[in-house]
């Protein structure tokens, strides 16, 4: 876990994702009561598969399965139907629950329709961890919960996202911009600034686990380039723990070059071919919504990997869609402009795709 900044961390409170269907350009979330009558009620998972009962229906026989590459754990139900999967070295749990639409009609036409909950587990999960108590408190917990999940996070700072506020007047969510402009603009530096993390965002000091401290920039308020979206989410308000920079001690490095190549979770999706291009992945139907997937976007930046996203599913187009954010819309989005974000096909993105972890 990270220290906490100088100011307090916001009051996340359990709220529905219903709650943020405000506004046109951010989330919406449509909870179908047949799809709700359909999720089981929240239990607790034990190592002996049983038949339970929930306040409406029998649920039925629940087994685990071992599958490889990666090597994970499934909990099914019935004839097979998946509850749940946990990846072997990895804190992020993908979880059935209510469906939900993730859109953003300013900026793209694409719908993302999906019955999977991300959330983070408090330990990375291991072969057996169904037997642990930590998970089985864990799971009563979360399994059914309608909480924000990471899915939800991310799109509470694509533009026209409500400003949220905790108790000391901090906004740790709302519309977030990328970066401030760029006074020199030249060919390679880009139309705005990046360098944007988390605490700039918020406008207050961050002190790190190590101790080391970091003060925000004025002129970066309220912004967050494609990295500083990912340690958002994840760390900030996911409490994944952060490291102050890239190579400085354990949690999640400072950028995507850095989130690519460090011992963080695991890569679901290596890098292949030589550097400094390296080659695009020739399979990517291993990605489960919640991966992190980096870019080589820019030859002069030699083997380094320049961009960030997160994988949301495949759209309502059968294309499979992720949300970064970047100059072109100048924040979090999973738009269209400056490039579709998809990872099929052959557009900017998708033949910029190098690899992808699981935290």
């Amino acid at each position: 876990m990270s220290a906490k900044p100088k100011r307090g961390r916001p009051v996340l409170h359990g709220v529905t994702v219903i709650a943020l269907l405000v506004g046109s350009a951010y989330l919406t979330v449509e909870l179908r009561k047949d799809e709700q009558a359909k999720a089981p009620a929240v239990q607790a998972i034990t190592d002996i598969p049983h038949l339970r009962s929930g306040s409406a229906t029998t649920i039925g026989l629940q087994t685990w399965e071992r599958l490889s590459n990666p090597d994970r754990s499934v909990l099914r139900i019935g004839d097979g139907d998946i509850l749940a999967t946990f990846t072997d070295g990895a804190r992020t749990a993908t979880l059935t629950g209510p469906s939900r639409t993730f859109r953003e009609p300013a900026n793209t036409s694409s719908r993302v329709v999906t019955e999977n909950w991300v959330r983070l587990m408090p330990e990375a999960w291991t072969k057996g961890a169904e037997k642990e108590q930590w998970f089985k408190d864990w799971f009563d917990e979360y399994y059914g919960s309608e909480r924000d999940d990471l899915l939800a996070i991310a799109f509470q700072y694509v533009g026209g996202a409500p400003v949220k506020r905790d108790d000391e007047g901090v906004p740790y969510a709302g519309d977030a911009a990328y970066g401030p402009l760029n006074p020199d603009n030249g060919e390679r530096e880009g139309l705005r600034l990046e360098e944007s993390d988390f605490y700039d965002y918020l406008g207050i000091p961050y002190t790190f686990r190590d101790g080391t401290t970091k003060q925000p920039e004025a002129a970066r308020y309220r912004s967050i380039d494609c990295s500083g979206f990912i340690r958002t989410v994840f760390g900030y308000r996911g409490r994944y723990p952060l490291a102050a920079a890239d190579g400085a001690g354990e949690g999640l490095p400072r950028t995507a070059n850095g989130m690519a190549r460090s011992t963080a979770g695991v890569d679901v999706i290596g890098l292949s071919g030589r550097a400094p291009q390296y080659e695009r992945p020739e399979t990517i139907g291993v990605l489960q919504p919640g991966d992190l997937v980096f870019f080589k976007l820019d030859a002069w930046t030699k083997s380094r990997l320049d961009h960030i996203g997160m994988y949301l599913g495949t759209d309502t187009d059968g294309h499979q869609i992720f949300i970064s954010s970047r100059e072109e819309v100048n924040g979090p989005t999973m738009g269209d402009e400056g490039g579709a974000s998809r990872l099929d096909g052959d557009g900017y993105y998708a033949a910029a795709f190098r690899s992808a972890k699981r935290l």
